[in-house]
């Protein structure tokens, strides 16, 4: 195939993407990066009425300033709607950034991540929309989304009302490193949570009368690693993954105890289970369950007496996985070898937005626009891979079906 010519200011691209690196926007609180996107979304010729902020922040169970960004583009040639995504929101360890351009990169002073992850993919979205303006590309309708709080649990793409996404065929999530990399799945994750609550005692005096909720927490976990639920998690009928998080009190609210001298009462434990299958990933979860209650006939007081045992589990997002045949991933592919680009298809074992996208209906596929070593001070953007990535949205907007 011929490399297509495609009329991309990289200049403006570049200064598209150290001006949104610049503008914090933690998870959480994006209203000041919403802002601007939707200033410079107007400054390159979309009109403020095809501008929204929808309502999911009010849905979302932890405080969030704004709704999720809404782009409309009326289509200049007939076709199925495309949506583009991205999310808006950083890791904390992005706050206080100050870009700088080191060559064919853009890093951080060293003191803090950069937000590469995603800001790649906001300022991608706002050059695709410059240059089909700018240019007059033919294209279909394209609605633009820019999720809130994708860092802490995707809940912009989670609590997003369906209808919003205008009947889109297929969806291009930008939130990936290589421009190589098509993400075409991912893994779902159940939470799991468990309070124990024991008896304090004088672990001196009368040890024997208390009973321990460290050691029943100790015991189960242990158990759950002994059955294979812990960590990698291989079986006859599935695989994931598994982790303990936290151990300990409850949100600051609830104390484990801060004295050795006394018997533990309560403890707060919250993990997670993944797996390419949500049936699998739920069997995890109830392997720990298995565990603790296994751990709670266990430890016993003078009188035979055993601690509460409150265990709670729940889907935080639904894996997905796309086959090579899917148009979105075939409409990638194309995009890619017309760029002289040879694709790999990859499967994520992390979640994604596309996980919830796929979820509302629309198959989406996520590409890479050079974000590396994210959440890390060592954090980079790879312009070379930037510069791609920008292409190959510019591609996937035009092609003809």
């Amino acid at each position: 195939m011929s490399s297509p010519s495609i009329p991309l200011d990289v200049a403006s691209a570049i200064d598209h993407l150290m001006n949104f690196l610049s503008v914090e926007g933690v998870t959480g609180q994006e209203a000041k990066i919403g802002a601007a996107v939707s200033e410079a979304l107007k400054r390159v010729g979309v009109p403020a009425s095809a501008i929204r902020f929808d309502d999911a922040n009010k849905r979302i169970p932890v405080p969030t300033e704004t709704g999720n960004l809404f782009v409309d583009l009326p289509g200049t040639r007939p076709g199925p709607r495309l949506l583009f995504s991205t999310h808006l929101d950083t890791v904390p360890l992005c706050a206080g950034a100050k870009p700088r351009r080191e060559g064919d990169r853009i890093v951080s002073d060293g003191t803090t991540a950069l937000g590469g992850d995603a800001r790649t993919g906001v300022a991608l979205l706002v050059v695709l929309a410059e240059t089909l303006i700018k240019h007059k590309l033919p294209h279909p309708p394209i609605t633009l989304l820019f999720t809130v709080r994708e860092e802490s649990g995707l809940h912009g793409a989670r609590e997003l009302n369906p209808a919003d996404l205008g009947g889109a065929a297929m969806c291009i999530n930008v939130d990936g490193q290589l421009a190589s990399e098509l993400l075409v799945g991912a893994v779902g994750q159940e939470n799991w949570e468990v309070e124990i609550k024991g008896k304090a005692s004088h672990a001196g005096v009368a040890p024997e009368k208390g009973i321990s909720a460290t050691l029943v927490g100790a015991i189960a976990i242990a158990e759950a690693q002994r059955n294979g639920w812990f960590g990698k998690v291989v079986k006859a009928d599935g695989r994931g993954t598994s982790n303990v998080g936290i151990f300990g009190g409850k949100g600051g609210t609830v104390p484990a105890g801060d004295a050795t001298n006394v018997v533990t009462d309560y403890v707060y434990i919250r993990g997670e289970a993944r797996s390419p299958e949500a049936a699998f990933a739920t069997k995890i979860a109830n392997g720990y369950k298995e565990a603790f209650a296994k751990a709670q006939g266990e430890v016993k007081d003078h009188e035979g007496n055993t601690a509460e045992v409150k265990f709670s589990q729940k889907p935080a997002y639904p894996p997905f996985e796309l086959g090579q045949d899917a148009p979105v991933v075939k409409r990638a592919t194309k995009a890619l070898k017309l760029l002289g680009i040879e694709p790999t298809y990859l499967f994520s074992n992390g979640g994604l937005d596309a996980n919830w996208f796929d979820k509302h209906g629309v198959p989406t596929i996520t590409i890479g626009a050079g974000q590396a070593e994210i959440h890390t001070i060592k954090e980079y953007v790879n312009l070379t891979e930037y510069e791609k990535g920008c292409r190959i949205g510019i591609l996937m907007a035009t092609l003809e079906d």
